[in-house]
């Protein structure tokens, strides 16, 4: 990585000082603050970081984000909302004040434009209570906020009063060597001085006296950016990208199956955690890992990445046995039965799967075992003998979720046999006290059993050697990098890889030929048996390291079988297998204030989203905009109706609707001429800027921060229409009139631009807008490449087609409704294919992945996906 940094540059002192404070490994180069270090900018952007990937980041708060989460420093809710505030109030009225003191000498002047933010930061940190913004140790925020303050709090003729919460917390900063280092780095003990050379390129800022200096404290996607100072070379530049020409070439939704990696592209395999067969998954499940995947892939076929998503159902373990019996079905017929269920919600909600698959086949079978063989042969498998419970009632050994007892560790009493949920800790079920079958409620017994184990102790070196080269070069979730981390701390010890049972995949070895593998071993081979089962050439796929890169999207507690067993049993098979580059692990997903159970018919399952009369699209957007990205979050009916009657029907919808309908009412349904003005110029650059973000969230798989610039895109586009009126100026004269047509050629340009950002999101709504507009089909391959390029897709003269609104209003009768109906007062009068509850139902599951009840290592109480 290279930072580029100029001195005087206060945006730079942020940069450093999150340097220093993380000790993240970064060249620095010093350059003048005109020079122009990030290619697709026409003005100069400092600072500027150059990542390993060729993308550069030249905002100075996503850098310093940035920074600490290669550190490992994962930012919560609350910090988020500071770096909000510090971006949309705190950094307007500094920009203000640093103008009066270094360039006005007005100094005396500089305490009335700070005072509502300095008031504010020191009745927060009082009522707080903690040593810094977020807790007990420096966060981002303290960093960032501490850098944006430090021109004007350490300079002493300022006379900006005593705030002794400010000044403790400021003080305790300012400490840190790092930080002074920073300071003098940037400011070369000049004081505000240092800074006039870098002030005097910046346009004269905005008053701030009006401006609100609260955090945001609701979704990003709600948080109002002040203004942003454009310059004329940014709106140069955006005249310049909206005058091109459209891309030609193949259309990004031409796909010629099978998809094989290509010399030359960008060859990106994305899994989703495959979901456990036996159960109906429910919202959490969805976000965690189908939907965030399909999202991602759509995303990267737009950017014309050669992209192959699969995913599939995981079949074998004890519950789909109990499931049988249950239903007096075989196995397979069982598995058959629910993978049908999942096709069918999966196809509703539109997750676009190159290949849906399962795991009950002879590929699986094959392509298991002779990973088996190939560890056995290289020395990394042992025996062992296991004590085990056995059920004699039920007459058979049980597996690690059929059990519940008393936590050994923490002494909480519904600990289950490989986990306990409330401490944590991974544990064996033979170490539970008191334990019972969950099944029967009998005590179970001990009895011992030879198994074979995974020798992961002596796969640790190349394990962790792999992990400091693909932590550090891919996109890794904080979350996924602390979770592996607390694994390798606690050192690794053999795994079990056999399990006493008859529904899965048989062991080869003749010493074990009673036996199957366990499901965590068996079931990420999944991913691999369900590519060989789309084409006969997977290990194009699978065996291609130096040409792949593998995205593996779950919820979090399936991360360390993806980031340690798994790839343990890859390395060790010595088959130059593809190892995933980026784990993305969600955190969990709750409903209202409890947690999804079918059992007692808590939350929404995918089977019944569909019967709820609200669009598949309007669910996806709901749940994106929830998306747990950086901690937990709720499922909750009144914020669902909000979102969908604020953000979609009032801000989005209506923009879209409105510029539409004003080509069809006053232009005959032609786009008109458009004579840009000054005022066009900015909102084409701020447009550019705000798709430029866009494109830098999603390509880190930023997914709910993504989404908050469609959202400010449709609300300028709103704003420009309220302050230009074309349903007057249409009445006025020439001159008004071409002004009304240029407000409206450039409002339905805008809606062009947002079909292109919503398909990920919602593929049916941005058809249908691109429908109504007509929009020729070459604008979805032009403008997500490269950094983005806002073109002028629809010309004047362009005949757009008939125009319609998009959402509908979700009335607060229909919500209490829905409420009371998935609250826990459903009937058990449900679909066949989902009435009845596992014969062991398992707690209710707060977060993404599949799963239900099963015979491997227990997913904890959350979004258990069948992989891992």
């Amino acid at each position: 990585m290279k930072l580029f940094v100029s001195e005087g540059n206060p945006h730079c002192l942020k940069v450093l000082a999150a340097l220093g404070v993380t000790g993240v490994q970064c060249d620095i180069q010093y350059v003048n603050h005109e020079e122009t270090v990030v290619p697709f900018l026409s003005r100069p952007a400092l600072p500027a970081l150059l990542l390993p990937s060729g993308l550069h980041l030249f905002s100075s708060n996503a850098i310093c984000q940035y920074l600490f989460e290669v550190n490992g420093q994962e930012s919560s809710e609350l910090c988020y909302q500071w770096l909000e505030w510090e971006a949309t109030d705190l950094q307007p009225a500094l920009l203000e004040a640093l103008h009066m003191a270094v360039l006005q000498g007005k100094g005396s002047e500089v305490s009335k434009v700070l005072q509502g933010p300095l008031n504010y930061l020191d009745q927060s940190l009082s009522k707080g209570n903690m040593p810094y913004l977020t807790g007990e140790a420096v966060s981002v925020a303290d960093v960032v906020l501490w850098a944006a303050l430090y021109p004007v709090l350490s300079e002493s003729s300022l006379a900006l009063g005593e705030r002794k919460s400010v000044k403790s917390w400021f003080d305790r900063v300012a400490a840190m060597h790092s930080c002074q280092s920073a300071a003098q780095k940037v400011l070369q003990g000049k004081g505000l001085q240092g800074m006039k050379s870098y002030m005097q390129r910046q346009p004269a800022p905005r008053s701030s006296h009006c401006r609100d200096t609260q955090p945001c404290n609701s979704n990003p996607a709600e948080c109002e950016e002040g203004e942003r100072a454009v310059s004329e070379e940014e709106m140069e530049a955006a005249v310049l990208t909206w005058s091109k020409d459209l891309n030609a070439g193949p259309l990004a939704a031409d796909r010629q199956h099978p998809i094989l990696p290509q010399e030359g592209k960008r060859n990106i395999l994305v899994t989703s955690a495959l979901p456990y067969v036996n159960n109906v998954p429910h919202l959490g499940n969805i976000i965690g890992c189908v939907l965030s995947a399909d999202v991602f892939s759509r995303y990267g076929r737009l950017r014309g990445w050669n992209l192959l998503f699969v995913c599939g159902t995981d079949e074998y373990g004890t519950a789909t046995e109990n499931k049988a019996r249950e239903e007096g079905l075989t196995p397979q017929q069982i598995c058959d039965k629910y993978h049908a269920v999942h096709s069918s919600i999966y196809k509703w909600f539109q997750i676009d799967f190159d290949f849906f698959g399962r795991t009950t086949t002879e590929k699986q079978t094959e392509i298991a075992q002779n990973i088996f063989w190939r560890l056995h042969e290289h020395g990394f498998l042992v025996e062992d003998t296991v004590e085990q419970l056995r059920c004699e009632n039920c007459q058979r050994f049980l597996a690690d979720r059929f059990v519940e007892g008393t936590c050994p560790h923490c002494s909480y009493p519904e600990a289950r046999g490989d986990q306990c949920d409330k401490c944590g800790r991974l544990i064996n079920a033979v170490e539970l006290r008191e334990p019972q079958c969950k099944v029967c409620r009998q005590t179970p017994v001990i009895r011992s059993s030879k198994h074979l184990f995974l020798d992961l102790p002596k796969l640790e070196n190349q394990l962790e050697q792999w992990l400091e080269k693909s932590t550090s070069t891919g996109d890794w979730t904080v979350n996924a990098k602390q979770i592996t981390r607390s694994w390798l701390r606690d050192g690794l010890k053999p795994r079990c890889i056999t399990r006493d049972l008859q529904w899965g995949t048989p062991v080869p070895h003749p010493d074990f030929k009673e036996k199957v593998f366990y499901v965590w071993f068996d079931a990420p081979i999944g991913y691999l048996s369900i590519t060989a089962n789309y084409t006969d050439k997977w290990e194009k796929w699978w065996k291609n390291p130096q040409q792949v890169e593998l995205y593996n999207f779950m919820a979090k507690d399936n991360v360390p079988f993806h980031s340690v067993v798994f790839p343990c049993s890859l390395l060790g098979a010595q088959d130059n297998y593809t190892l995933v580059s980026h784990l993305v692990a969600t955190e969990y997903l709750n409903y209202e204030d409890t947690k999804f159970s079918k059992s007692r018919g808590v939350g929404v399952f995918g089977d019944m989203a569909k019967d709820t009369g609200i669009p598949s699209d309007v669910w996806r957007f709901y749940l994106l905009y929830v998306r747990p990205e950086g901690q937990d979050s709720a499922f909750s009916w009144a914020d669902m109706a909000l979102k969908n009657n604020s953000e979609l029907l009032n801000n989005l919808g209506n923009f879209i609707n409105r510029a539409g309908m004003f080509v069809t009412k006053f232009f005959e349904g032609c786009v008109p001429a458009m004579e840009l003005q000054q005022e066009d110029k900015k909102l084409l650059a701020v447009v550019g800027w705000e798709l430029q973000q866009y494109i830098q969230l999603m390509d880190k798989v930023k997914i709910r921060d993504a989404l908050k610039h469609i959202l400010n895109i449709s609300r300028h586009g709103n704003q420009y229409i309220q302050v230009n009126e074309p349903w007057k100026k249409i009445k006025g004269g020439d001159t008004e009139r071409q002004r009304a047509g240029t407000v409206t050629g450039v409002s339905v340009n805008i809606a062009c631009l947002l079909s292109v950002m919503l398909f990920p999101y919602m593929p049916s709504v941005s058809h249908t807008i691109r429908d109504q507009l007509n929009a020729p089909q070459s604008c979805i391959n032009t403008m997500l490449q490269g950094s983005g390029s806002f073109v002028c897709t629809l010309r004047a003269g362009h005949r757009i087609g008939t125009v319609s609104p998009l959402f509908q209003k979700l009335e607060v009768d229909q919500i209490e409704a829905l409420k009371k109906r998935f609250g826990g007062q459903q009937t058990t009068a449900q679909s066949a294919a989902s009435a009845q509850p596992a014969a062991v139902p398992a707690p209710a599951a707060p977060a993404g992945g599949g799963g239900g009840e099963r015979s491997g290592p227990r997913k904890s109480q959350a979004a258990r996906s069948g992989c891992g």
